[in-house]
Parts: C-alpha cells; structure tokens; sequence
C-alpha cells in the first residue's frame, strides 16, 4: 500500500549523488525540485548548487527543474544555471512529469526525479513510472517544528527503511565518502 510512496533511493543530499554512475547506469536526465531539495525554502541558488549543476551538464547529463513555484520564483532561481523548468507543476499530477522527459528528449526510464517531498515528488514520480532520489529535506539548525506532513513522512520512511526490498533500487549512486 505505501510502496508508491517509497523512493528507490534515499540520500542525505543532493550532493551525495554520485551523477555519472547515474549516468553510466544509462540515465540522461536528471529532473529536480528546487526548495528544501536545492536550497531552502524561497532562497536564491548558492555557489555550490551553481557548480553542481555545472558538473552535471558538463557529463551530458540534461536538467529540468519541476516545481509548483511560480515562474517568477524559478527564474529568479535559475539566474546562473541554464536549465528549462516547468512551474506551477500541480506535483504529484503525472501530466507535468511526462512533459519533462518530452522537454528534455528523453525516454522516462532515462530520467531521474530527485526531490525532498515523498508526497508530491516521489510520489508523482512513481505514478509516472519514473525512478526517483528522495534527499533529506533541508532545515535550519533551529528549526523544530515541522508540518503534519513531515511528520507522517517520517512514519512511512520508518516503514520503508524497515523493507529492504524498496531500497536501493538504482543501485550505487552515492558519491565516495557520503555514504
């Protein structure tokens, strides 16, 4: 029942994948959330996210940012890092997921959705049949109150890290050292 919530894997961040085994395991897209995956919530692109973005394109690796954000948000965003993006994506409908492969001229078993939400990312990228990367979403150090969503997340990541079967179902995609 709860498997469609179930990432095939799960990462502290998004700096911890190790994208050219994404991509000598034949993936050629990487799609991604922006906030509390990327950055914090509603914060522009750092230094590090820059040059993470630079290393993916610079493997051939194409990227496409789906958010429910705002154009306005995505674009201020995106200021340097050249990327198509699909705003406003009504995530976890599957029909903005489909237009991202479509965008990016890939088949969807060639792309990966990486995200911080198992109810809208994860969840949508299952539904689409999509692989997908959930990372531990980004807080401040003093931040201690969370959302009943995040709190019903945790229960379904306990039950998840509980059944081996769902886990790791891409297979070695951490970068050395991160694991």
């Amino acid at each position: 029942m709860f498997k469609l919530f179930y990432p095939y894997e799960y990462v502290d961040s998004v700096f911890a994948i190790d994208y050219e085994k994404l991509q000598n395991k034949g993936y050629k897209g990487i799609i991604f959330d922006i906030d509390n995956t990327l950055v914090h919530h509603g914060e522009e692109s750092t230094k590090e996210v820059d040059a993470l973005f630079q290393e993916i394109h610079g493997l051939g690796l194409k990227t496409l940012l789906l958010s429910n954000n705002s154009d306005e948000r995505i674009i201020s965003f995106l200021e340097n890092i050249d990327a198509p993006f699909i705003s406003l994506a009504d995530k976890p409908k599957t029909d903005n997921y489909f237009k991202a492969v479509e965008m990016l001229g890939i088949e969807k078993n060639e792309a990966v959705m990486v995200g911080d939400q198992l109810f809208t990312d994860i969840y949508g990228a299952n539904l689409s049949g999509m692989a997908n990367i959930l990372v531990k979403y980004m807080r401040y150090e003093d931040e201690v109150k969370i959302g009943i969503r995040r709190n019903i997340e945790k229960v379904l990541l306990n039950f998840y890290q509980r059944n081996k079967t769902y886990q790791n179902r891409i297979g070695d995609i951490v970068r050395k050292g991160q694991d």
